[in-house]
């Protein structure tokens, strides 16, 4: 197997599947347009830090790399929630001994990289993808190197180069739409090297139509990122001042803004981003795929871009596989079979930002999650809660939406009983034939 594999992209999902495919015996360079990470300085406030869960863990584990990078890992157990007078409501992502681990992305992908160069992979820094030829399988980059492969991989993200190419090729699909939210980052310094706030949870300062979060580091810093309207009252277009933000945050987040001394300087140095989701299809062309943020870019709300594009990683290898390597039948079939998925987390994801800034800190939620996990407590194998199953399980992400929406329909079946008892039994009953007849 001496095909050549040229992968546009050196991300997350580029650097992993480079390193898998070298391993399979496969002539495997990797081309990325930014200077080498590990040799230039990150941009402040570009981070957003990972939440990496069961679904990305399997793929490193599969590429043998999981050990290398289990050390920079942060576990998470659960979101803490802040209210505006700063009481503490914690609630727990899943059984006892479930979590996620915060992870910084730059910090990833630089060991990523590392362990691709280890394998024996070959990655180009400086080489920015300017025409791909998908009848002659060559790419064509601005400093005028043009390179031939068996295979083209497309990861190189949400304004993917590859995919933009196949945009103006025939019957090609594509849709993209920005949120009204943007997001703009901010650092928690520790003190006395010591974490400011309990490090093994995600903190979250629900506001309904916006909130703050805060996701710990391993340098003891929280990176923390406020998602909050572009436009409109309130909005980052209003916040114009110094007085404006330090007004904004002592009334919405006043414990939060006590722990950042240089609260205005960050505000109005670091840049707002806006979020986008992006869907498109066929995912290939000839003998070129895309993969990851480039087929199916999601705004981060359920933690699942880096672990769906990892999974992306570990089903094509194992499609691959499956099918002997044979190109021309993989590409198609894996477009079409992970397509359902990508468009199912990409719905859960605009989901759960809602869940995230309306609803975490209220009564009735709280009630429907106590319920939901005496629920699961006493039937574990036929009740696993939505953010379970899409966390801290295998299940496609297209069979999580539909048993997610039959449970919520079922939870406001019995909740809008309003009793104080609820026969577990009638709900599995219940849940059990809406499954069938679904």
């Amino acid at each position: 197997m001496k095909d050549k594999i040229s992968i546009v992209g050196a991300g997350l999902v580029g650097s992993l599947i480079a390193v898998i495919l070298k391993q399979k015996g496969f002539d495997v360079q990797v081309f990325e347009k930014r200077k080498d990470p590990r040799k230039s300085k990150i941009p402040e406030g570009r981070s957003i830090n990972l939440a990496l869960s069961h679904r990305g863990i399997r793929p490193l584990t599969l590429a043998g790399v999981y050990d290398s990078i289990e050390p920079y890992l942060i576990p998470m157990k659960g979101r803490m929630m802040h209210s505006e007078d700063g009481e503490l409501t914690y609630q727990p992502y899943g059984k006892d001994g479930q979590f996620i681990n915060s992870v910084s992305r730059a910090q990833l992908n630089q060991l990523l990289i590392e362990n691709a160069e280890k394998a024996g992979v070959e990655v180009l820094f400086d080489h920015k993808c300017d025409d791909v030829d998908f009848e002659n399988n060559t790419i064509t980059f601005q400093n005028g190197d043009v390179i031939k492969s068996d295979l083209i991989i497309g990861t190189d993200g949400a304004f993917s180069a590859i995919r933009k190419k196949l945009q103006v090729t025939d019957r090609f699909n594509f849709s993209q739409h920005y949120i009204e939210h943007g997001y703009k980052e901010l650092c928690i310094e520790p003190k006395n090297n010591i974490f400011r706030l309990e490090p093994n949870y995600l903190h979250i300062w629900p506001r309904g139509n916006f909130m703050l979060i805060a996701l710990p580091n391993n340098d003891k810093t929280f990176t923390c990122t406020l998602f909050f309207p572009f436009e409109g009252s309130p909005s980052f277009a209003e916040l114009k001042t110094k007085d404006q933000v330090h007004s904004f945050f002592d009334t919405y987040f006043k414990d939060a803004a006590d722990l950042i001394p240089d609260l205005t300087d960050q505000f109005f140095t670091n840049p707002t981003s806006s979020l986008v989701t992006t869907k498109c299809e066929p995912w290939y062309r000839g003998r070129s795929i895309l993969l990851g943020d480039a087929a199916h870019a999601i705004v981060p709300f359920y933690g699942q871009g880096m672990n769906s594009g990892f999974e992306d990683v570990r089903l094509f290898v194992e499609l691959a596989e499956e099918m002997n390597w044979k190109w021309d039948e993989i590409l198609p079939k894996y477009s079409s079979i992970r397509k359902k998925d990508a468009d199912a987390i990409s719905e859960l994801a605009l989901y759960n930002f809602l869940e995230m800034r309306d609803h975490v800190g209220d009564p009735h939620f709280l009630r429907r999650k106590k319920l939901e996990g005496k629920i699961q407590s006493n039937y574990p194998k036929e009740w696993i809660p939505l953010y379970s199953m899409v966390t801290f399980s295998d299940i496609p992400y297209s069979e999580a939406l539909r048993l997610g929406k039959i449970q919520k329909k079922v939870m406001d079946e019995f909740l809008e009983r309003d009793v104080e008892e609820i026969n577990f039994e009638e709900v599995i009953a219940r849940f059990n034939t809406l499954k069938q007849v679904d």
